[in-house]
């Protein structure tokens, strides 16, 4: 595993000339947005964007059939893109969380506690996100796993509004049913987001790691 992610870190070096490019342009957005808390978002994808696209580079020219030969099992590879991808969207939310607080405070329009706030509400957000697009990214191949992400995320999109027009025809209050959920406080509120947002990145491993056994190449 170890030489797994230096080998992915490497990849990363090679291409610092579009990460610093990334970099700048969140550097100048920040000086023109309003809503500095974008950047920290923008940079998180970014990061997990780059860390999956490590896969096809390993499946470029049947590469992953090589890599196979080497003593790397199936189960190594899956937790080692998941550790690197959650360091590359980690890193990116960290790095926007930095430029959204001095920009934020520089500018006067958010101070830095409100800055962090901010930064910790969106953190559950990039976990699901690297749950919600390491299998596709493993299950299906270029073209096919953007596909398959317009579809989950179309499909959440039409699942979410059914869901309020079924509870609506049950006659279930969904505004009074979304205010005794923010009564509920906040510290605990974020713990319940945190465990589950933990619990669905597992799940996600798991499902990966059968995607990667079944995997032929």
């Amino acid at each position: 595993m170890k030489g797994l992610l230096i080998k992915d870190l490497k990849l990363m070096k090679s291409t610092r000339n579009s990460l610093a490019l990334v970099l700048l342009i969140a550097l100048g957005m920040s000086t023109y947005i309003s809503d500095i808390s974008f950047i920290i978002t923008y940079l998180a994808i970014i990061g997990i964007t780059f860390a999956t696209g490590t896969i096809s580079y390993d499946e470029f020219d049947n590469g992953s059939a090589f890599l196979f030969t080497l003593p790397v099992s199936r189960r190594g590879y899956v937790i080692e893109k998941y550790l690197f991808s959650l360091l590359m969207s980690l890193g990116g939310w960290l790095i926007g969380t930095v430029i959204a607080i001095g920009v934020g405070t520089a500018k006067g329009t958010m101070a830095s506690e409100e800055g962090i706030m901010v930064a910790l509400m969106l953190l559950p957000m990039v976990l699901c996100l690297a749950a919600f697009l390491l299998p596709m990214r493993l299950k299906f191949e270029g073209d096919k796993s953007r596909i398959a992400m317009v579809i989950v995320f179309g499909g959440f999109f039409v699942i979410t509004i059914m869901g309020v027009k079924v509870l609506q025809k049950l006659g279930i209050d969904v505004e009074a049913l979304m205010k005794s959920l923010s009564a509920i406080s906040a510290g605990m509120g974020a713990v319940i987001v945190a465990a589950a947002s933990i619990a669905l990145l597992l799940l996600s491993c798991h499902i990966s790691i059968k995607i990667m056994e079944h995997k032929e190449f």
